[in-house]
């Protein structure tokens, strides 16, 4: 089995993505700035770094007795996670953090500290989710199989009840990626010759997967187990907390942007092909929300600019602010959709009613 091959019609709009990226050039050469980490980037990365690792200290320092303080602490450690995640790796991984390629990478491997593994996540983020986006078989966003995410899946019985249950699964996926997806991943990816990309074996990644899940739980889990003066329940306790919290956000913040009423879910004809330009698919099958809130954009690495992450995944998350005003200008002009709810709440709304919806079955093929 090889790596999939989609094909986009290239000659249907090209002329909105090609005009939208030389503005988009034109904004950054006008400003005289670059489209990587600026000064605002870095305090988000300490800060980020310190709400993770700091609280992670604090436990293991034997200061803390107290088994609420304890919570507390792994709580903290939780929207730690999800910020390193969101804000730092995530850029790291796309390279687009620094223009210097072993900065992205250092980056980048501080998915280690989610319990993921960076090869595999680039696989399936990088190369599958932003290529071939809400296409069933293709985008492994979208491929759960307690979940019905797309018209183009098997309808099950139990999909009925999914807009319920969904939020369990989001909690447990930060725990899942940590104990399992990454081996299954590796096993698939290989049979669909997308780990030689890499210079990866199937044999090279399980070995290293298995050698970063020990260096993790000894780390986060182990460590505390040894070292703070609480019941080892306690412990554990927090360390579950804090992967709730992380799968949660994660889960929350990408879905939103995808797998709504809104947008569109994709598949190719006989020949493989998608019958739209690729740019114009992004933008029928992405969608952004809470433009209005700097702070929330601020603290989820401006992922509710998700059109322009996936038109421009190579620029900075911190300059989708000012690039959406001339994506959203042009996608008027040329007549594309551009997705957008005033609120993450209405987002998640539309999110839980598109689930709601592929429960159901009737009224949605499949």
């Amino acid at each position: 089995m090889s790596a999939p091959v989609i094909k986009f019609k290239s000659k249907e709009q090209t002329e909105f993505f090609i005009l939208l990226r030389k503005r988009v050039n034109k904004y950054f050469k006008t400003h005289g700035i670059e489209p990587y980490a600026n000064w605002s980037m870095i305090l988000k990365t300490a800060f980020m770094i310190g709400l993770y690792f700091i609280p992670f200290i604090i436990l293991l320092s034997g200061n803390i007795q107290s088994n609420a303080w304890s919570i507390v602490l792994w709580t903290i450690m939780g929207f730690g996670m999800a910020g390193i995640g969101l804000s730092i790796m995530h850029d790291a991984n796309h390279g687009s953090y620094s223009k210097n390629k072993t900065v992205n990478k250092m980056l980048g491997l501080l998915i280690n500290f989610l319990g993921g593994y960076r090869i595999n996540w680039q696989i399936q983020h990088n190369t599958l989710h932003h290529s071939y986006t809400n296409i069933d078989g293709y985008d492994q966003d979208i491929i759960n199989p307690l979940l019905r995410m797309s018209p183009d899946q098997k309808h099950r019985w139990f999909h009925r009840f999914q807009a319920f249950y969904a939020p369990l699964l989001y909690g447990i996926m930060t725990l899942y990626w940590s104990t399992s997806k990454d081996f299954e991943q590796v096993f698939k990816f290989n049979k669909l010759q997308l780990l030689q990309r890499y210079g990866l074996t199937k044999s090279k990644a399980l070995i290293r997967v298995i050698l970063l899940r020990l260096v993790y739980f000894g780390f986060t889990l182990a460590l505390p187990l040894w070292l703070a003066p609480v019941s080892w329940w306690v412990t554990l306790t927090g360390f579950v907390i804090m992967h709730i919290i992380c799968g949660l956000l994660l889960a929350l913040i990408f879905q939103t942007a995808h797998v709504i009423e809104e947008t569109e879910f994709a598949q190719p004809d006989d020949q493989g092909t998608v019958m739209s330009n690729w740019a114009v698919h992004q933008m029928r099958t992405t969608a952004n929300f809470a433009h209005g809130s700097r702070v929330f954009s601020w603290l989820i690495g401006g992922l509710n600019y998700q059109v322009e992450h996936h038109l421009f995944p190579n620029i900075c998350h911190v300059h989708y602010r000012n690039i959406s005003k001339i994506v959203k200008k042009t996608a008027r002009e040329f007549g594309v959709p551009y997705h957008h709810h005033k609120t993450w709440v209405k987002a998640m709304s539309s999110h839980f009613g598109m689930l709601n919806q592929l429960g159901k079955r009737q009224g949605i093929k499949g």
